[in-house]
C-alpha cells in the first residue's frame, strides 16, 4: 500500500438469514436491488466466481471494471478500477442473533475510500434487512 492507502472496514446486521444475505451478494443481477449506488452489472457470468470479470455501472452512469479475485463460504473479494486507483474490497456474511452481519473491509486511496464508505455502509444496510 502507498502512503496514501487506507484500510477502513464498514459493518451492518439485521434480520435477513445469512444464506439470503450471501444469494443477494452470490447474484450479481440482485446488486442494483440492494445497492443503490449500483445501477447495473455486465460481466462474464451471472454468479460471484473467481477469476469473474466485468464493469459495474455507478453514479452518473459511469461504468467501472472489477475482477472477482476470491470466493470463499460467504466471504469474497474484488479488486475495482474507480477515479484511476485500484480498491480491493473484501466482504464476508456471518450468523448473527436471529440474523446476519455483514463487513467489508475496503483497501486503497484514501480519498475514494472514505468517499465511498458511507454509500458502502447504506448498501449493506439494505443487504441485511428483509
Amino acid at each position: 500500500m502507498g502512503v496514501l492507502d487506507l484500510s477502513l472496514t464498514v459493518h451492518a446486521h439485521g434480520d435477513a438469514p445469512p444464506d439470503v444475505v450471501w444469494e443477494r451478494y452470490a447474484d450479481l443481477r440482485r446488486w442494483p436491488q440492494w445497492s443503490p449506488q449500483i445501477s447495473g452489472v455486465e460481466s462474464t457470468g451471472s454468479s460471484l466466481k473467481s477469476g469473474l470479470t466485468g464493469t459495474v455501472t455507478g453514479p452518473f452512469g459511469i461504468a467501472v471494471p472489477f475482477e472477482i479475485v476470491e470466493v470463499g463460504i460467504r466471504s469474497w473479494a474484488w479488486d475495482v478500477r474507480a477515479l484511476g486507483t485500484l480498491l480491493h474490497l473484501d466482504h464476508r456474511v456471518v450468523p448473527r442473533g436471529s440474523g446476519a452481519e455483514t463487513a467489508l473491509r475496503m483497501r486503497g486511496a484514501a480519498p475514494v475510500v472514505v468517499a465511498y464508505a458511507p454509500f458502502a455502509k447504506l448498501a449493506l444496510r439494505r443487504l441485511v434487512t428483509w
